[in-house]
């Protein structure tokens, strides 16, 4: 098991994304700290006798950010891993965009990896000499957005959900180059269309990919736990496409 006793904060543990990369680093042996505005039922489930902490609140907010790290210090003593995932994804194009959306898409999946970013490297993981931050972008970060199937006008994620994955990449590399001297690596995985909540309902033309599929939550999280272990101790400041392919271009 190569995150016996570890413990890994995941945001959006619920469902999607989270909830694969949860039930792989509890299978690895970690303790698991499951972070989402909804109940995280399904994912415990499916743990096994792996420990965990449930953690359900606003990840927009500072105050539940910090009672989320007091909880997980007061119980486990220590943080290893802490898994940006979360988030929200308009579809309004930018003449339908509001602020409303706007802020919605910016502070879920951007703010909030700020704030949990902040508070498990100072003072935690500073101090133990050790961490792995990863956090979920998307190609739409690096593209301006999937295209995918539907209304024409709104047929792929909108500007604030772009620019906010975008956000996260670099938000990325400037964190792994101010902490690398501490013995942490902070990595991204941007995704390319995934079958999550997030994407239900939305029609993808895959055939447009190398690999013609959708990609499934595990996909993404097979990608997550080698940022996340210890084989990645030389490895930081990456954005790891796990796209099928649409990226090629």
């Amino acid at each position: 098991m190569k995150m016996q006793n570890e413990v890994a904060i995941v945001t959006g543990a619920a469902s999607g994304i989270g909830q694969a990369v949860a039930v792989q680093l509890a299978s690895e042996g970690a303790r698991v700290v499951l972070v989402d505005l909804n109940s995280c039922e399904k994912t415990i489930g499916m743990l096994g006798d792996a420990e965990y902490l449930e953690c359900l609140g606003d990840i927009r907010d500072p105050e539940f950010v910090k009672a989320v790290i007091n909880r997980t210090i007061e119980k486990y003593g220590e943080i290893h891993i802490l898994v940006n995932n979360a988030g929200t994804a308009s579809r309004l194009d930018l003449e339908d965009m509001t602020l409303e959306m706007w802020d919605r898409d910016m502070d879920t999946n951007l703010k909030a990896a700020f704030l949990f970013t902040q508070a498990v490297i100072y003072p935690h993981m500073k101090e133990a000499g050790y961490g792995r931050i990863i956090n979920i972008s998307s190609v739409s970060g690096l593209n301006g957005g999937v295209v995918s199937g539907g209304d024409e006008k709104n047929g792929r994620s909108g500007p604030a959900y772009a620019a906010s994955k975008g956000g996260i990449i670099a938000l990325t590399k400037w964190v792994a180059k101010e902490v690398g001297k501490y013995g942490i690596t902070c990595n991204s995985v941007a995704p390319g269309a995934t079958a999550t909540a997030i994407t239900a309902g939305v029609p993808y033309d895959t055939s447009q990919q190398v690999i013609d599929r959708m990609g499934e939550p595990n996909d993404i999280a097979n990608a997550v736990m080698y940022f996340a272990s210890k084989d990645a101790s030389y490895t930081t400041s990456q954005v790891l496409k796990v796209d099928g392919g649409i990226s090629i271009g």
